[in-house]
């Protein structure tokens, strides 16, 4: 049994993390490296810092946080939002950055997944998906926050991104993020009928529960959090408690 990694996402504004309900009416909630420091100290396996206008300004302003951050933080560290190539791919990692996400650039120009993995390695390349349903069924890619339709079918675009060698999916349900109101497991079951690389489930956890629903009835490895543990609703202990006692393996 894979050992599943709980995850704290830091969506950044400028100097601030930021917090909306589906990707919207975002409010500052606080100060980046400290937050990431006590989600570090909290034994989070992972930090994933998104910047999240970058897709308006086009850059990434995060070099300077990861800098600070990689002093005091000694677990892997993902970071996504205004990367547009490989240089700047190249500048985040020279930051000090593990892994880079792609998500507009990626579905503007897929073949920057090609030439980023081949340069950095797959280790390296996480695909940033924003999926948001549609009616009667499915689900369709977002780009610029959710903002954005792309009219990229979500299960088809992970197959190419992970073809064109993309190691990790990062999968945001734009429909859950922000509401604490649990994970959208359907869209998680049929990424992992499709796909074969870990994936990381991001949206919607509001408690403790709904990161053991998400492990225990579904193949994501890896489970990002934020309004639900910046808000104290819980926090990164607890859930691996509650995931130990359900028979999860995770690092406690």
């Amino acid at each position: 049994m894979h050992t599943k990694r709980v995850i704290a996402r830091l969506d950044i504004k400028n100097e601030f993390v930021i917090k909306g309900i589906h990707l919207e009416g975002l409010r500052k909630i606080g100060n980046p490296n400290e937050m990431a420091f006590d989600y570090y100290q909290q034994r989070a396996d992972e930090i994933v810092l998104m910047d999240a206008v970058a897709a308006y300004y086009d850059r990434n302003s995060l070099d300077e946080i990861i800098s600070k951050a990689t002093e005091n933080i000694f677990i892997p560290i993902t970071v996504g939002g205004g990367v547009r190539s490989v240089e700047d791919i190249n500048r985040l990692l020279r930051s000090g950055a593990d892994k880079v996400a792609l998500n507009t650039q990626a579905i503007k120009t897929p073949e920057l997944i090609s030439e980023a993995a081949k340069v950095f390695g797959s280790q390296c390349i996480v695909a940033s998906i924003e999926a948001k349903r549609k009616q009667p069924g499915g689900w369709e890619a977002y780009v610029e926050n959710g903002r954005e339709p792309t009219g990229l079918c979500v299960i088809s675009w992970a197959k190419e991104v992970v073809k064109r060698g993309a190691g990790e999916i990062l999968v945001t349900s734009v429909d859950q993020e922000g509401t604490r109101k649990g994970y959208d497991l359907e869209l998680i079951r049929e990424l992992s009928k499709s796909v074969s690389v870990p994936l990381i489930a991001s949206g919607g956890a509001g408690k403790k529960e709904d990161v053991v629903d998400l492990f225990t009835s579904t193949e994501a490895e890896g489970a990002a959090l934020a309004a639900s543990i910046h808000y104290g609703d819980t926090s990164i202990p607890e859930i691996k408690s509650a995931l130990d006692s359900a028979g999860v393996s995770v690092r406690i």
